[in-house]
């Protein structure tokens, strides 16, 4: 299947801070849909974006930084106004957000404080990753670097719907000019992304959109709540026609080495020289300011 056949939806959010587990909330969220022709040329740009309150004070530094203060959104909606608009606005998308993980991060913890799980895109494009992965040379990886490289117009950077429409022309202009793979699943393995699972009957993806075992010992539970057993499943071996093979398929090996890059062991940076938990690389949330997308 074509990618550029199938809905592609750039996001962005802003927050109250970088903690979405220490408190931290989301105060905007800019969602912009690209409708591509058989070439991939941009057809049509379908804009959304929302304000919220989040019940707490917005910091000085976030407002000098987004120009969002606590006065313009005192009668915005809180986030689970429209939780569930923001959704399915990702669900079964191609989805793509300069430091995805970031954002993905408070997503997902807004999502959970109503009882909603991750809307199990079809693929997750970092354009941050992108830059790192074929943009080696260069110094800087922000957004605003890697738009001014490729000569895509930024305009009222940490605005979300300005960062998110740069993203996802970012994307598709290295698709571009790289000659990215236009099916799906050759496509995200030259991006090194993330998208869903393969079909079969070892992995699946339940009613929630998340992608769970589907053999014992461990049927019907998260994949990504069990790193070490998918770790075991990249070398498991069998004995077959008296020698041995990989227990499981090369597409679904593949899948879940990627899952792990991804998922399991963020794509934060290490200080070797730091005991601070924002350092312990647990998640992806821990990156630095400047490239978290906030300076």
């Amino acid at each position: 299947m074509s990618w550029k056949k199938l809905p592609l939806v750039a996001f962005d959010t802003e927050t109250t801070g970088l903690q979405a587990h220490n408190g931290d909330r989301v105060i905007e969220f800019a969602a912009v849909e690209f409708t591509l022709d058989e070439t991939g040329r941009i057809e049509n740009v379908t804009r959304r974006e929302k304000l919220f309150n989040p019940g707490i004070p917005i910091p000085r530094e976030v407002v000098k930084l987004t120009g969002i203060s606590d006065e313009d959104v005192v009668d915005a909606p809180e986030f689970k106004t429209h939780a569930k608009e923001i959704w399915s606005l990702l669900h079964e998308r191609i989805i793509v957000a300069h430091n995805l993980p970031f954002d993905r991060g408070f997503l997902c913890m807004e999502f959970r404080k109503l009882g909603l799980d991750w809307p199990a895109p079809l693929a997750e494009i970092d354009t941050y990753d992108l830059s790192v992965r074929f943009f080696k040379e260069s110094r800087g990886h922000k957004l605003s670097d890697v738009s001014s490289r490729l000569g895509v117009i930024l305009e009222g950077a940490h605005r979300a719907s300005n960062d998110a429409e740069a993203s996802g022309r970012v994307f598709l202009k290295i698709a571009d000019q790289l000659n990215a793979p236009t099916e799906l699943e050759e496509m995200l393995d030259w991006a090194d992304a993330l998208g869903q699972p393969p079909e079969g009957d070892v992995i699946r993806v339940n009613e929630s959109g998340i992608p769970v075992f589907a053999e014992p010992p461990l049927e019907g539970q998260p994949v990504e709540e069990h790193p070490v057993h998918l770790q075991w499943m990249e070398i498991a071996l069998v004995r077959s026609e008296g020698e041995w093979k990989p227990r499981y398929s090369a597409e679904l090996r593949s899948w879940i080495s990627r899952f792990l890059r991804i998922r399991a062991s963020g794509r934060a940076r290490q200080n070797p020289k730091s005991f601070s938990p924002a350092d312990w690389t647990i998640d992806s949330l821990a990156l630095p300011p400047d490239e978290a997308g906030l300076i």
